[in-house]
């Protein structure tokens, strides 16, 4: 049986998964997989049910991506949202210009024009928003210090945090500590 292959934005976490799962599932679809960015589903659907799927996805945040440099940007995305929030083992200082080639079969260059034409912004800069809030995140859990976090986000030394820091949220990692406002994004907004 064929399977289709749904290309999905702001699908980042466990949580979008399950949704994701449940509304597929509430609309005849066969499930053969759902991951973070995509769905796979043992059905062909035709024009009709896709437009419900993005109705239904759109109802939930998400966003049926149907052009191929969409879901190039989004894979991109997914694959450092993996790497700095979801990784396995802490501290593995990774290379990504080479990791994201490596992972998604494309030059490194293709991959950094494609996505700043696109985006706006450089995959250098989504990669340390996306680290800036994996800090933020762990600094809230209070369990780390700032020299363990450091460590297992791959930066040189502390103080190299705390500047890019201090440069995207206008605050000191010791100052975002004491402050009891909303200091977290999701990971779709970032």
């Amino acid at each position: 049986m064929a399977a289709t292959t749904l290309h999905i934005k702001n699908m980042v976490c466990n949580r979008c998964i399950r949704v994701v799962t449940e509304e597929l599932t509430k609309l005849g679809l066969q499930i053969k997989t759902v991951e973070l960015g995509e769905a796979v589903v043992t059905d062909e659907p035709g024009d009709e049910k896709l437009e419900q799927i993005g109705n239904v996805l759109s109802k939930n945040g998400f966003e049926l991506i149907d052009d191929r440099k969409g879901q190039m940007i989004d894979h991109i995305k997914t694959v450092i949202i993996e790497l700095i929030h979801y990784q396995k083992e802490k501290g593995e200082h990774v290379n990504f210009s080479d990791y994201l080639s490596k992972k998604i079969g494309y030059d490194y260059s293709y991959l950094s024009n494609l996505f700043s034409s696109v985006e706006g912004t450089t995959i250098e800069k989504y990669i340390i928003h996306q680290k800036i809030e994996k800090a933020k995140e762990l600094l809230v859990y209070d369990e780390l210090t700032l020299s363990e976090i450091s460590w297992q986000l791959g930066y040189s030394s502390v103080q190299h945090l705390s500047r890019q820091f201090k440069k995207i949220t206008g605050l000191t990692p010791s100052h975002f500590k004491k402050v009891k406002e909303n200091r977290r994004k999701p990971l779709d907004e970032v």
